[in-house]
């Protein structure tokens, strides 16, 4: 059973509002603070788990810049891994493995939006950031994977929602411009956000 994110629908379009921004391209996530510990995680490629470092990094900015780079949409393919679902709400895993022939790191939220097809026009609202994991910065070795948590909401559920087939998913790694693309069938409001988002995470879950 996957956890549940802790989003509830419907929101008030205040609220919704305030989250949109947070998953676009411009901002899919945000950098550590300076002054905030970041725990530092590597995986390498067949490993299910992940292993920790005993001491933690100053800040993610500072250990990018003494070791790998960001990881780029170029070089990561994504896929959907399991899913379940629980009070109107499916929770999906979305599987990001490093498929170029170095290191890279990740590190916070993806960007995620509903789309028309690869390279279409965005339907509805980004997904909101949901906080129910920390952020860590992760190091995937070539062929390694990471994970992130998809609460896919029933459109529905929502008032005077403006409701739209959709197939695809568009997703921004943290930090990056680039976009990766995914099949994924659902039903969306063009006027609202039904996702939410959990940080990238080690491993496949």
């Amino acid at each position: 059973m996957i956890p549940a994110l802790t989003l509830a629908a419907p929101l008030s379009a205040a609220v919704l509002a305030a989250g949109a921004c947070g998953l676009l391209a411009a901002c899919g996530s945000t950098a550590a603070p300076g002054a905030a510990a970041t725990h530092t995680v590597t995986v390498q490629a067949g490993a299910g788990t992940s292993a920790t470092s005993a001491a933690p990094t100053p800040s993610a900015s500072s250990a990018a810049a003494a070791g790998p780079s960001g990881c780029l949409a170029a070089g990561l393919q994504a896929r959907l891994g399991v899913s379940d679902g629980a009070a109107g709400t499916i929770y999906q895993l979305v599987l990001l493995t490093n498929t170029s022939n170095a290191a890279c790191t990740l590190y916070g939220y993806p960007g995620v939006s509903f789309v028309t097809g690869a390279g279409g026009a965005q339907v509805g609202w980004p997904a909101t950031r949901n906080p129910i994991a920390a952020k860590r910065l992760i190091t995937l070795a070539p062929g390694a994977r990471a994970n992130f948590l998809l609460a896919v909401h029933d459109a529905g559920a929502f008032p005077n929602c403006k409701i739209a087939n959709v197939s695809w998913l568009r997703i921004y790694p943290p930090n990056d411009y680039g976009s990766i693309y995914v099949q994924y069938k659902a039903q969306a409001c063009t006027d609202a956000s039904t996702m939410g988002v959990s940080v990238v995470r080690a491993g496949t879950g």
